[in-house]
């Protein structure tokens, strides 16, 4: 099926986070191979004196900033670079400080701006410092909970997602110390809805398979290691699969990645943020995303932090921030998949009118040309996933999902100098 929208080049926003990180180090290498171009048009929110910097730093000679002052100005097969601010801000790679801060909440602010109006079809965001950017206007622990409270959504979900593993958090920003006071059912329940929808409406499975990870080791061993998982977490799995939802668990999460048991479903459930990044960073660290699900609008990151150990020194790789782009471009499309799908479907008050009006007469109006007797002919189908979608319809069923259809062969481009892992906690 061909894409409802891929005559439109999408516009992705981009916020730079800080501006002594490696925000605009990873963004500016992965628009330096210009084949990404040809899949949208970047818009980034800093200045343009921010960007011919860090362009300097990486000796970019031939890569060319096309400087505008909105985004509508915003051209194709440009790096369109938005001029936020007007002041001079001295940069100062690997300095985490007040203006690394300020400059980033500018960048946040401008790009969400801009989503908000329409201006931009999508949101990246490069990694922030959680401590420099606290202010008045962000007192948030991460993008998550900004970005949730600026587009007024009751609930989101930090959502990891790569080919092969799928990972979402009950718990996000929190001490360990108040993980099992915050575990409930209700918000068991809520984040399982929300991964269930997003993979339906986001990354088109039909039937997702989910599996949920325990709170103690070994799911507490019928209460000897606390009673959350026996009290409430099994119930909850109980409830969601009376309501039809393909729930399993909860599995002991110190053996359930090791032996590749992920591998047998389409999203994991974990009950706090160590539990779900730390293995889903082993095992796809730099090729990673973090999508914030359950919003109105698309934002992705890099699974990596602002790195400011690195910062300015031609190092980091940009391979996430590419997968970042990516996934935002693939989400996009597939949502308006979804929606042209889900519009297609007949109505039943549609097909009720359309019995009720079946035989009546003309009432004086031109009748319609004679025909012959029609033999009766099957109920016309409604619109089919695409072959890549889970198919199975009940909880019984083993759910095998087929192999992915061949994509257009991404660019991996590297930088001059070989790049080096990112090294540094999610910014997410």
């Amino acid at each position: 099926m061909k894409r409802p929208s891929q005559s439109k080049k999408i516009k992705v926003g981009i916020s730079i986070g800080d501006i002594n990180g490696v925000g605009l180090e990873v963004i500016l290498k992965t628009f330096n191979d210009g084949r990404i171009l040809d899949m949208c048009t970047p818009v980034v929110f800093c200045s343009n004196r921010a960007a011919s910097f860090y362009r300097k730093v990486l000796n970019f000679k031939n890569f060319n900033i096309h400087a505008i002052e909105h985004a509508t100005e915003a051209r194709a097969k440009k790096f369109n670079v938005v001029n936020v601010w007007q002041d001079e801000f001295k940069i100062e790679p690997g300095q985490i400080n007040e203006i690394g801060g300020k400059c980033a909440l500018l960048s946040l602010e401008a790009a969400c701006a801009s989503l908000k109006k329409g201006e931009v079809d999508v949101l990246v965001t490069a990694p922030i410092n959680k401590h420099n950017i606290q202010s008045e206007k962000f007192n948030f622990p991460g993008h998550t909970e900004y970005l949730q409270d600026y587009f007024e959504s009751k609930e989101s979900l930090m959502f990891m997602v790569s080919d092969d593993l799928k990972i979402g958090v009950v718990t996000g920003h929190i001490p360990v110390t108040e993980i099992a006071t915050k575990i409930s059912a209700k918000l068991i329940r809520e984040k399982l809805d929300l991964m269930e929808q997003s993979l339906k409406k986001d990354f088109m499975i039909n039937k997702p398979k989910i599996a949920v990870l325990s709170l103690n080791p070994h799911a507490g061993d019928q209460g000897l290691i606390g009673k959350e998982d026996d009290d409430i977490v099994k119930p909850t799995i109980a409830k969601a699969m009376d309501d039809g939802k393909l729930v399993f668990g909860p599995y002991s999460a110190d053996s359930f990645f090791g032996n590749g048991h992920y591998k047998n479903f389409d999203g994991v459930l974990a009950m706090y943020h160590d539990q779900g990044l730390i293995p889903f960073k082993t095992l796809t660290f730099n090729s990673g995303v973090n999508f914030t699900a359950g919003l109105p609008i698309i934002r992705t990151s890099p699974d990596h932090g602002s790195a400011h150990e690195i910062a300015g020194t031609n190092q980091a790789s940009e391979n996430s921030f590419r997968q970042a782009v990516y996934a935002a471009i693939d989400l996009f499309y597939q949502r308006e998949e979804q929606i042209e799908l889900e519009s297609n479907v007949l109505k039943p008050e549609s097909k009720a009118l359309a019995k009720a009006t079946k035989g009546r007469p003309n009432d004086g109006k031109r009748p319609s040309s004679p025909r012959g007797p029609k033999e009766e002919q099957p109920n016309k189908p409604t619109p089919r996933p695409r072959k890549d979608l889970a198919t199975s319809t009940s909880k019984e069923e083993e759910i095998e999902k087929a192999p992915s259809p061949k994509k257009e062969e991404k660019p991996q481009k590297q930088s001059d100098s070989e790049s080096a892992p990112i090294e540094q906690s999610d910014k997410d």
